[in-house]
């Protein structure tokens, strides 16, 4: 089995470090702590990326067509590696790229891909998903938000939480009931719903990941044309079975973590504390953690590459990655003690990340049941 990368996407990488040593100066940091969906990076990343975009680096796995240029999965990957090492300076765009768009490429109308697609590739718009309920997070297939049938339109009564970006976003990839009660996943419908329609309301949720990351949206007597429905109606669940498999390693980030470890061991070295054999067992525990979830992504992306469909792979690697989180948020606690804690600091800013490195994609414990069923074949229940 050949590791090495290929010279292409060697060379690309090369070219794109050199770029964000440049571009990401100044008003760019991520080590702060500071969380998803802050005003401060927002605005920022609304700028960065149509700089991206310029370049041909936003969506360069997308078909020419829709404002791509037809690079491999590998380069996309090589972007998304580089981009979470310096705290994804794209913002929400990751998930515009990595799996919004490529649904509507797949799934949608071309009234909807030449409306919503060159948006995107432009870094114009952000996304955010309207999946988790309050009663339906783990368990999504139990989803109670509704959209009902009038006329050419529906009507959409519910609401999301934890949906990150929501106070940013232009649009939001909504999941909603359309079969009768209890019809689970044979019963949900996907709508592309611009944010600024009314009856929509977004409230802040204040939590300890930090400024601003998770939102509530409700929904309330929302109109939406039929043209807003992605595929078919009660066909939703087909279409986000694929793409939570693409949005599960969309986000790299034991690339962000092996980074912080790095940092982690070069302030324990300048203290002494690696020559603790207790200590050195930690970091190559972590870092072990780190590497193996890399191999798994590339296994996922190595499908993608092939042009194969999704498989249960993106679960095992999932899995893998919010280990190798965790397991340096738990190292910069024990190495670092109360220093960890104080609020800017390398250790606080994994911590945080840590927090929700489980939840955010689908949780861990979900993860791990999918891999017992899929993968190693044990029964449900």
């Amino acid at each position: 089995m050949e590791f090495a990368w290929s010279k292409e996407d060697a060379a690309f990488r090369t070219e794109l470090v050199d770029y964000l040593d440049a571009e990401l100066t100044g008003d760019w940091s991520r080590s702060d702590g500071t969380g998803l969906g802050s005003a401060v990076y927002t605005e920022f990343s609304k700028s960065f990326v149509r700089k991206l975009a310029t370049k041909g680096w936003l969506t360069p796995h997308w078909p020419q067509e829709y404002g791509g240029s037809g690079q491999s999965a590998w380069q996309h990957f090589v972007l998304g590696e580089e981009m979470w090492k310096r705290g994804e300076p794209r913002g929400p765009q990751y998930m515009n790229v990595n799996w919004v768009g490529p649904a509507i490429i797949k799934y949608g109308t071309e009234e909807q891909k030449q409306s919503l697609l060159p948006p995107i590739a432009r870094g114009e718009v952000f996304w955010c998903q309207g999946f988790s309920e309050p009663e339906a997070g783990t368990d999504l297939a139990s989803l109670k938000t509704r959209a009902v049938r009038d006329g050419d339109e529906y009507v959409l009564n519910g609401q999301k939480i934890w949906t990150s970006y929501a106070n940013a976003a232009d649009y939001c990839f909504l999941l909603a009931r359309t079969g009768p009660p209890g019809s689970r996943g044979d019963g949900i419908s996907v709508f592309l719903l611009p944010m600024d329609t009314p009856g929509v309301e977004v409230r802040r949720i204040d939590c300890l990941v930090g400024e601003h990351s998770f939102n509530e949206v409700f929904l309330t007597d929302v109109r939406l044309p039929h043209s807003a429905l992605l595929g078919e109606e009660n066909n939703g669940w087909n279409i986000v079975r694929r793409t939570l498999a693409y949005e599960r390693v969309g986000a790299p980030r034991y690339a962000r973590a092996a980074l912080v470890l790095d940092g982690l061991a070069e302030w324990a070295g300048s203290r002494g504390l690696l020559d603790d054999p207790g200590v050195q067992e930690q970091f190559g525990e972590a870092r072990t953690l780190c590497e193996a979830a890399r191999v798994l992504v590339y296994r996922v992306i190595d499908e993608r590459a092939k042009q194969k469909e999704p498989s249960p792979l993106a679960y095992q690697a999932r899995a893998a990655m919010v280990q190798a989180e965790r397991a340096v948020g738990d190292l910069a606690l024990d190495v670092m003690g109360s220093e960890a804690l104080v609020e800017g600091s390398l250790g606080d800013a994994q911590f945080r990340n840590s927090l929700g490195a489980g939840i955010a994609a689908g949780s861990y414990e979900v993860q791990l049941n999918l891999i017992s069923r899929l993968i190693l074949g044990m029964p449900k229940d």
